[in-house]
């Protein structure tokens, strides 16, 4: 499904056709299922997991002075601390976000006073559509290495995965291949894709899952919007600062024509012009 079709689609809408690959859906899922959440996370990393605890409280406030929510899944154990999230979209930022939580995840992890090694190992996990790296690789993954010898390992046991769902074909785990299928919208597969496909429209009639989804859905298109009056703004200062620079303007003419405050039209001239 296209962006572009996406967008004209009412939160109502967006919501009776929502799979798996839907963001909010998504983190519902896995936080409210940890059982699920585990064998997700066993089946990407290829690995046994003995258990995970969900973070202690789900926080999900949604309201008009809020600046959005997080919706990553927050997991750990005794010695292991995951961070799961599905991303729909390259919003250009996920390699600097994956940091961010790596670093979240070990000021959560280090009591006080206790020692580095005492650091649990650390897994961030992206979820993708597209392929952000434009690579081909059905998967990512990054260690920190010695950049003048490439077989010394840091050894910081700080790991992060970028799954690729438009490349799942060349994925060789079938059950990684056959969530990833799911997340492009095609049938259940297995008998994990199969709970997942359960649990998706066990979620979508989940009351105050909607309401919250609704709730979601307008601020994200309240802030849109205020985006787009804000560029619009900043567009007419900017032209009118063009119009005094480059065809003699009067500030005031420039800032009326261009529709734009006349103070910040002189606030602007002013840095120009310092800088």
């Amino acid at each position: 499904m296209s962006n572009t079709y996406e967008s004209e689609l009412t939160p109502e809408q967006k919501w009776k056709k929502a799979t798996i690959a839907n963001n909010f859906i998504f983190y519902k899922i896995m936080r409210h299922n940890p059982d699920v959440c585990k064998e997700l996370l066993e089946i990407l990393l290829e690995m046994e997991i003995d258990h995970i605890e969900m973070r202690g409280e789900e926080t999900v406030e949604i309201d008009f002075g809020s600046k959005g929510i997080r919706l990553d899944v927050y997991a750990k154990n005794n010695t292991h601390s995951f961070n799961l999230e599905m991303q729909t979209a390259d919003s250009k930022e996920l390699p600097e976000r994956a940091r961010y939580y790596q670093g979240s995840i070990d000021v959560d992890c280090l009591k006080s006073g206790e020692k580095y090694k005492a650091l649990k190992d650390s897994y961030v996990i992206f979820i993708c559509i597209q392929d952000i790296f434009e690579k081909g690789l059905a998967c990512y993954s990054f260690e920190n290495l010695c950049r003048e010898d490439t077989s010394i390992h840091l050894n910081d046991r700080a790991y992060k995965y970028f799954f690729i769902a438009q490349n799942c074909a060349k994925i060789l785990n079938e059950k990684q291949k056959a969530f990833l299928q799911l997340v492009l919208g095609q049938k259940a597969s297995d008998n994990f894709t199969r709970r997942i496909e359960e649990l998706t429209e066990e979620a979508k009639h989940n009351t105050q899952w909607r309401h919250q989804y609704m709730e979601w859905e307008r601020q994200r298109t309240y802030d849109f919007e205020n985006g787009m009056e804000a560029g619009k703004a900043a567009q007419a200062i900017e032209d009118a600062v063009i119009a005094v620079k480059e065809f003699k303007a009067t500030p005031e003419f420039a800032a009326e024509k261009m529709n734009a405050p006349l103070e910040l039209v002189l606030e602007a001239l002013k840095k120009n012009t310092s800088e």
